[in-house]
C-alpha cells in the first residue's frame, strides 16, 4: 500500500451538508469509511430556517436547526470530517474522483451530490430591481423588516403555506397569491392556512409587477381566469413586502456531463442512488423524485451510503489503497454555524458556551499566532451586559485574547467590540451588537484571520486584496437568525485582516434600526460600501473566497482615470477564464480556466479594470462599481465584456493549451484541523 497516496484519499466526498448529506456521512463514518462533507453555506441545509418540524418520525416537535444539528453531531461522533467551502467541479481520473473546491482539491473513490435546491424566482416585473427593497425569499431572515405592514406571499406549496403562517408574527396582514384554484401542499397544512385568521388566500391570482422608489409602493395582480388586472397600494407613506416561495430549482450544476438530468434539471439516479457515471451518486432534493421532505432526503442519503460502502470496498481492493481515517473524531469546522450560541445571545446553563464549544474554541485559539485585544464599547442597554459576559467567557479560554472595557456611552455605534492587535492598532474588524446566532462562528473566524495564520486563500486573490490602495469601508448589516449572512461577513473580515486600508464593520440590524432607515434596508445581508453604495443578498453579491469578493470591493477604491485606461485586457482574459471554469464536465476546459485566472492577475492594470470583470455575470455589481468609479457604462462597454471575450477565445486558447497540466490535489487546512492542532 502507498501510504502517502492513502493519506490524502477519501472513500467518499459528500457535496452538501443538508439532511441527505449528513445521513450519508453518518452511515459511512459509522461503517469505518473516511468521508468528508463539503458545504458552502450552513450545515443542515434549508431546513435550518424552518421554525417547526412536526412530521419527522420519532421526533414529536423540533426546530429544523436542532434536528440537523443532532445529525451533524452524530456523524461527527463517528469520525466524519466537515469543511466549509464551495465545490467548483468534479473530475474523473481513472479509479479516482477529484472534487475541486474553493479550499483545495480532494481525491476520493466516490462522490455524493447532495446539493439540494434553491428558491426559484418567479420573473414578475420588478422582482430583481426590488430584491432587498421589499422583495424577499426568506421569512426567517427578513420577516422582521415588515412588522405591521401588509405582506404578499407568492406560491401555494408547503414552503409558501408555512412561511405565510410564520409571517403573521410580524405582518399586519398576510395574503397568499396562488396561481391555481387549490393549495398544492398537504391537506393538513392547507387546512391550517385556510383557517388562520391572519392569512388570506387569493386563488387564481398571479403577481404581474411591483413598482416603487426606494421601497415598494404598488403591486399589480392578474386573475388567471378572467384576465382582470388589479392594483394594490399601501396606505400613504407606507410600503409592503413580497415573499417569493414558488418552488425550488435543483442545484445540479456539478452534475452536468456526469449525470442524466431531467428537463427541470433534477439528477436521474437508479434505486441505489447511482448516476450514469461510475463512482458518482446523488441524494436528496437535487434528485428526480416525487416527494421532497427531510425524511425522504435522509432515506436517500442512507441508501446512497450503503451503495458507496460496497463501491469503496471494491476500489480499496482494486487499488490497494485504504484511506486513513483521523486517529480521533475530528472537531467540527470552526466556521460551521451549527453549534453557535442562540440567536438572542442569551446564556444557557449559566454561560454562553457549551462544553463542546469550549473544547472546539480552545483548539482554534491555540492555533492563533498573535494575541488580540477585544475592545468593548458598551452603551446603557442590557445588550451591553450580554456583550461583556460573552467576551469575558471567550477570553477565559485563552491567553491570546484580552478584553478592554471602555466607559459606557450612548453613542450611535454602540454597543460594539473592536478587534485590536496587541500594540493597540486596529485590525479593521468590528461587531456592533453581540456576535451570537449564526454570527458567532463568523466572529471566531474573523479573530483567527486577524491573529494569523488565518484561512488560506488563492495567492492571486491575496495579491489583488493587497493591491487596494485607498480607504475602503465595508458595513455589513445582518440578522443573527440569517443563514446567508456569515459568508459575506467572513469574506469582508478576511479582506480587512489582509489590508490595513479596509475596515469590515458588522451590525446586528435589531440593535441599529437607524441604519435600516437610512439605507432603506428590507433584507439581509446588506453590504454598504463607503457609506454610499448598497447591495443586498449573498447570492447577488457572490461574496466568498473567490474572485467576486475582490471584484466588488475593489471597484469603489479604484481611480477613474486608470479605470478608463485599463478596462480592456483584464476583463477579456478573466471573462474567458470564467467561461471555461463554468464547465464542470470538462477537465481540460477547467485547466484552461485556471490558467487564464492566474494570467489575468498578472495584468498590470488589474485594479483599474476590476469593475468590468463581473459585467457579464452581475449587472448590479457592475452598476455599483461603475458609479463608484465615476464611469458611465455604455452599450459599447457591455459588448466589450460579453461578446468580445468569445471572439478573443479563438485566438487565446491555442496559445495556452500547451501550458496545461493536471491540477495539484491537496487538502487545505480548515477549522476542523485548527481545533485538532494540525
Amino acid at each position: 500500500m502507498d501510504a502517502g497516496r492513502a493519506a490524502d484519499l477519501y472513500d467518499a466526498v459528500v457535496v452538501g451538508g443538508g439532511p441527505a448529506g449528513l445521513a450519508a456521512a453518518l452511515y459511512l463514518a459509522r461503517a469505518r469509511y473516511r468521508v468528508l462533507v463539503v458545504e458552502k453555506d450552513t450545515f443542515g441545509g434549508q431546513i435550518t430556517i424552518t421554525a417547526e418540524v412536526v412530521n419527522y418520525p420519532g421526533v414529536e416537535k423540533t426546530e429544523g436547526h436542532s434536528l440537523t444539528e443532532t445529525m451533524r453531531r452524530q456523524a461527527l461522533h463517528f469520525g466524519a470530517e466537515f469543511l466549509l467551502a464551495e465545490a467548483q467541479g468534479i473530475d474523473v481520473d481513472g479509479d479516482f474522483r477529484i472534487v475541486r473546491t474553493s479550499r483545495g482539491a480532494f481525491r476520493c473513490f466516490a462522490v455524493l451530490l447532495a446539493t439540494g435546491a434553491h428558491p426559484r424566482k418567479v420573473g414578475f416585473e420588478g422582482e430583481e430591481t426590488f430584491r432587498g427593497r421589499g422583495v424577499a425569499y426568506c421569512a426567517t431572515c427578513d420577516g422582521g423588516f415588515f412588522t405591521d405592514r401588509d405582506v404578499f406571499v407568492v406560491g401555494g406549496g408547503f414552503a409558501a403555506a408555512e412561511e405565510a403562517m410564520f409571517l403573521t408574527r410580524y405582518a399586519r396582514s398576510v395574503t397568499m397569491l396562488v396561481r391555481r384554484s387549490t393549495l398544492s401542499c398537504a391537506e393538513s397544512i392547507a387546512e391550517q392556512v385556510l383557517a388562520h385568521e391572519s392569512v388570506r388566500v387569493r386563488f387564481n391570482t398571479v403577481l404581474e409587477a411591483v413598482e416603487g422608489d426606494t421601497a415598494l409602493r404598488r403591486a399589480v395582480f392578474r386573475d388567471t381566469v378572467t384576465g382582470r388586472l388589479e392594483t394594490y397600494a399601501p396606505p400613504e407613506g407606507e410600503t409592503f413586502g413580497v415573499f417569493v416561495f414558488a418552488g425550488y430549482e435543483p442545484a445540479s450544476r456539478l452534475a452536468e456531463g456526469l449525470a442524466e438530468l431531467t428537463g427541470q434539471g433534477n439528477i436521474v439516479t437508479d434505486r441505489e442512488q447511482r448516476t450514469r457515471t461510475e463512482g458518482v451518486y446523488a441524494a436528496g432534493d437535487v434528485c428526480d423524485k416525487r416527494l421532497r421532505q427531510v425524511v425522504t432526503a435522509v432515506s436517500d442519503g442512507a441508501v446512497a451510503a450503503t451503495s458507496i460502502e460496497r463501491y469503496a470496498a471494491d476500489m480499496q481492493r482494486k487499488t490497494g489503497l485504504r484511506p486513513q481515517r483521523p486517529a480521533t473524531a475530528p472537531a467540527s469546522s470552526g466556521a460551521s454555524k451549527a453549534s453557535a450560541p442562540s440567536g438572542n445571545a442569551r446564556e444557557t446553563e449559566g454561560g454562553f458556551l457549551t462544553a463542546e464549544q469550549r473544547e472546539q474554541l480552545a483548539g482554534v485559539f491555540a492555533r492563533m499566532e498573535r494575541p488580540l485585544i477585544l475592545k468593548a464599547e458598551p452603551d446603557s442597554r442590557p445588550v451591553s451586559e450580554d456583550l461583556r459576559r460573552m467576551l469575558m467567557e471567550l477570553a477565559a479560554l485563552t491567553d491570546k485574547l484580552t478584553v478592554e472595557w471602555t466607559p459606557p456611552s450612548d453613542g450611535p455605534e454602540r454597543p460594539c467590540v473592536r478587534v485590536l492587535r496587541a500594540d493597540g492598532t486596529d485590525t479593521g474588524i468590528a461587531f456592533h451588537g453581540v456576535p451570537g446566532g449564526h454570527e458567532f462562528n463568523s466572529f471566531v473566524v474573523g479573530l483567527y484571520n486577524a491573529a494569523g495564520p488565518g484561512q488560506s486563500i488563492d495567492p492571486a486573490l491575496a495579491e489583488a486584496i493587497a493591491a487596494i490602495d485607498r480607504p475602503l469601508d465595508l458595513q455589513i448589516v445582518v440578522a443573527l437568525s440569517c443563514t446567508m449572512c456569515p459568508e459575506l461577513v467572513i469574506a469582508a473580515q478576511k479582506i480587512a485582516a489582509s489590508n490595513p486600508l479596509v475596515t469590515a464593520k458588522v451590525y446586528d440590524v435589531n440593535h441599529f434600526p437607524e441604519l435600516r432607515e437610512r439605507y432603506k434596508i428590507m433584507s439581509v445581508p446588506c453590504l454598504i460600501i463607503n457609506k454610499a453604495k448598497v447591495a443586498f443578498g449573498k447570492k447577488t453579491l457572490g461574496l466568498s473566497y473567490a474572485l467576486t469578493v475582490t471584484d466588488l470591493v475593489l471597484a469603489p477604491a479604484m481611480p477613474s482615470n486608470t479605470a478608463r485606461a485599463g478596462g480592456i485586457v483584464f476583463p477579456l482574459v478573466q471573462s474567458l477564464s470564467n467561461t471555461f471554469k463554468s464547465r464542470p464536465d470538462d477537465g481540460t476546459a477547467n485547466r484552461i480556466g485556471s490558467f487564464l485566472h492566474l494570467t489575468a492577475y498578472q495584468v498590470d492594470m488589474v485594479t483599474s479594470a476590476m469593475f468590468m470583470t463581473s459585467m457579464a455575470a452581475n449587472p448590479l455589481i457592475v452598476q455599483l462599481a461603475a458609479e463608484a468609479a465615476g464611469i458611465e457604462i455604455t452599450w459599447v462597454g457591455w459588448i466589450m465584456a460579453s461578446i468580445v471575450p468569445g471572439i478573443i477565445s479563438l485566438i487565446v486558447v491555442p496559445m495556452v493549451i500547451y501550458r496545461l497540466s493536471t491540477p495539484e490535489v491537496k487538502e487545505t487546512p480548515d477549522a476542523s484541523e485548527m481545533a485538532k492542532g494540525k
